[in-house]
This record gives C-alpha cells, sequence and structure tokens, in this order.
C-alpha cells in the first residue's frame, strides 16, 4: 500500500503544480526521497501516465488525462438527476463544474426549459477570477491558497465587468466565504449573470441566464434552493 501511496503523491503533486516540474521539486512537494521519486517517474512515464519534456522536466501525461476525462463523465452522470431537480427549482441552466489546474471545468448541465437560455459546453474550461463558479471554488480554500492559485500575472478582462486585480478578486471570495454563493454579474460574458454555491470542496453547482430575466436580487434568492441541491449532491458523491 505504501508504492500505491507514493505514485498517487508524485501525481497529486504534479497535477497541482499546473506546469512541469524537476525531480528534486517533485520530491519536496510530495514528501519524498528523490531517489525514490526519480524511480516512480520513470515507472509512471514507461506507463504513459507521466511525460518528461526537453528540459527533464515532468507533467501528467496523456494515459492519466483519460482517466480524468472518463471520471468526469462518470462524475457527470451522476449529478445529473440532481441537476434537472434545481432546473425545476429555478426554472433556468443549472451547471456543475470543478476545479481543475487552475481553471473551472465544467463536468454537467442541465438546460433551462426558455428558448432563450445559457449554454455552456461540457469540458469547456473558464477562468476562475471571471465566474461565480471559479470564486466559490476559491472561497473553499484559504487566502493564501486562493492567492497562489490566481498568481501574480494580469488577469484576462473578458468584459468590461470582470474583475483583474488579485486583491479585487480575494475581496469577493472572501464575500463568497461568508455569504455562502458568489455572483457573476457578466464578468465572464456580457448579458449573462451566474449565481454559485459549493458542492463538498472545488466543484460549484450554478445556475446562469440572461440578465434581463435573472437580476442580481433573483439571483440571490436562488440561493437556498441550489443549497439544497449541492447538499444532496454532496451526499450523492
Amino acid at each position: 500500500m505504501q508504492s500505491v501511496d507514493r505514485v498517487l503523491d508524485v501525481l497529486e503533486a504534479l497535477a497541482a503544480a499546473g506546469a512541469p516540474l524537476g525531480v528534486t521539486e517533485v520530491a519536496r512537494r510530495a514528501g519524498l526521497p528523490q531517489a525514490s521519486t526519480h524511480r516512480l517517474l520513470t515507472a509512471l512515464a514507461d506507463r504513459g501516465y507521466v511525460r518528461q519534456d526537453a528540459d527533464r522536466r515532468y507533467a501528467v501525461g496523456l494515459a492519466a488525462l483519460r482517466l480524468g476525462d472518463q471520471a468526469y463523465r462518470e462524475l457527470g452522470a451522476l449529478a445529473l438527476p440532481h441537476l434537472r431537480h434545481a432546473v425545476v427549482r429555478t426554472g433556468e441552466t443549472v451547471n456543475l463544474a470543478v476545479l481543475e489546474g487552475g481553471l473551472m471545468v465544467y463536468v454537467a448541465q442541465a438546460p433551462s426549459p426558455h428558448t432563450l437560455r445559457i449554454f455552456a459546453e461540457v469540458g469547456r474550461r473558464v477562468p476562475v477570477h471571471s465566474t461565480a463558479v471559479g470564486k466559490v471554488a476559491l472561497a473553499g480554500m484559504s487566502d493564501h491558497e486562493a492567492a497562489r492559485l490566481l498568481g501574480t500575472r494580469p488577469m484576462e478582462a473578458r468584459t468590461p465587468h470582470t474583475l483583474t486585480t488579485r486583491e479585487a478578486v480575494l475581496a469577493a471570495v472572501r464575500r463568497a466565504r461568508v455569504e455562502g454563493y458568489a455572483l457573476d454579474d457578466e464578468e465572464q460574458e456580457v448579458g449573462v449573470r451566474c449565481v454559485a454555491v459549493p458542492v463538498g470542496v472545488r466543484a460549484a453547482l450554478s445556475v446562469s441566464a440572461p440578465v434581463e430575466r435573472l437580476s442580481a436580487e433573483a439571483a440571490v434568492g436562488l440561493v437556498a434552493d441550489l443549497q439544497e441541491v449541492a447538499t444532496d449532491l454532496a451526499r450523492a458523491f
């Protein structure tokens, strides 16, 4: 069992890094001896779960990504009945997203019955700083972890309403931590408002709708229904 734990420690260290790492850094993050880490990386590379770049740094390989894709499909299938129930309660499109490598990935969606509705393709990756699901995921971390994930680089202004400084995003994250939900007021797409609540750790359930149909007050009014569904969903997971 110890060898299995060590393999998972190495893979988790690489997945959390968001960029290729050298053997020494992988060993440090995984809390393993450097010689053991090198042997594990070599074995994982032979099976395609790890890849080595030209600078002899390591990153997650395609074989691991295939496992992740299958996991997302299973997660989406499990979540879909809960999302459909949320659509009945809210009348709008409901999404489930998870945090992966500094981005939010949509893994399931149940569409609104309205002719005019918001569509987010399953598998689509969106930034954390400009989305309600991203802010909720960051709210599940400490300020230090959230700041490290945001980094120090300028954030893309997806719309004129996007928060583009780390300080502004962290302030929104702190509000989400206290209030239990986050809003995206046309920050990702003009004309779209979104409200999200956490599902366990680093996952979020959200409702998205055109701003003409979903005011900020109405979005907040959906939070209790969303939280109830999110609790059921977390229990199912």
